[in-house]
């Protein structure tokens, strides 16, 4: 399919009297935008194409959902007082926006390949914490981190488990929208590294899952590459495909090479 194609499918469930779609084709972008505010969102057409060629319907349903999603959240103005438990920080790519209808994300730096936002969690949706919010709540950024952290913490961390060709890989997809996130549980981090037999790789591909990868073995690396492509390929939020090693407090992203060896990046 083309991305024009999917374009013409968009459209046709996206439109509504309150609404303006633009199609770029130069860039492959579509902008929905409310016409009382001018505020929207665009979806950069190529990418979602390939869900579409992997997925087919239930790829269309899941854009559906998320624009009508962001367009509830747009229109749903909740204290951050009001709902201090509900604010959790999510990991995203460092190529995603820092900035949403010219109001500025409140993020921090993480790795070379990821960083962190805070959402304000609304049941079925949520929105990005920007700093115009801040400012209206007279919050600044270590309160914001202090209740995140707090609220992190209080999520469970249950874990599947799968041994391949010798390697321990263990994988938490609650989706409840911060698997990810708990990347950002220096315990857990800690307590696996300490529970490892061989060297612990880390891998946040995509918002909904979490894997650790006891690596005992060579071939443990390669498994580790194909098994993050894969679901950073089909993950709703790509995060990124590479894996960390942790060591030492640290998560380095490594380079799955040919012949199995992990290089730093």
């Amino acid at each position: 399919m083309e991305p024009v194609e999917l374009k013409r499918i968009l459209v046709g469930k996206l439109e509504t009297p309150e609404r303006s779609l633009h199609y770029d084709a130069k860039e492959k972008t579509l902008r929905i935008e409310e016409k009382s505010t001018g505020k929207g969102i665009t979806l950069s057409l190529p990418g979602l194409t390939a869900k579409y060629e992997q997925r087919k319907e239930a790829a269309i349903d899941e854009i559906v959902y998320h624009v009508n999603e962001v367009f509830t959240v747009m229109n749903h103005d909740q204290s951050l007082d009001e709902h201090q438990r509900a604010i959790f920080p999510v990991i995203r790519s460092t190529s995603f926006p820092t900035e949403n209808n010219g109001d500025t994300l409140i993020y921090e730096e993480h790795t070379a390949e990821t960083r962190i936002y805070y959402a304000q969690d609304l049941g079925k949706s949520y929105r990005l914490v920007t700093e115009n919010m801040l400012v209206k709540e007279g919050w600044n950024l270590n309160q914001l981190r202090e209740i995140g952290r707090f609220n992190l913490r209080s999520l469970e961390d249950s874990m599947k488990k799968d041994i391949v060709a010798g390697n321990t890989f263990y994988f938490i997809n609650r989706n409840d929208g911060y698997d990810a996130s708990r990347i950002l549980k220096q315990q857990l981090l800690d307590d696996m590294k300490r529970n490892a037999k061989g060297a612990l790789a880390v891998a946040v591909p995509h918002q909904d899952v979490l894997i650790f990868a006891d690596i005992e073995n060579e071939q443990g690396y390669d498994i580790l590459g194909q098994m993050a492509m894969h679901f950073f390929t089909n993950g709703r939020v790509p995060i990124t495909a590479l894996p960390f090693l942790y060591e030492d407090g640290e998560l380095e992203p490594i380079f799955i090479l040919a012949k199995n060896k992990p290089k730093d990046d």
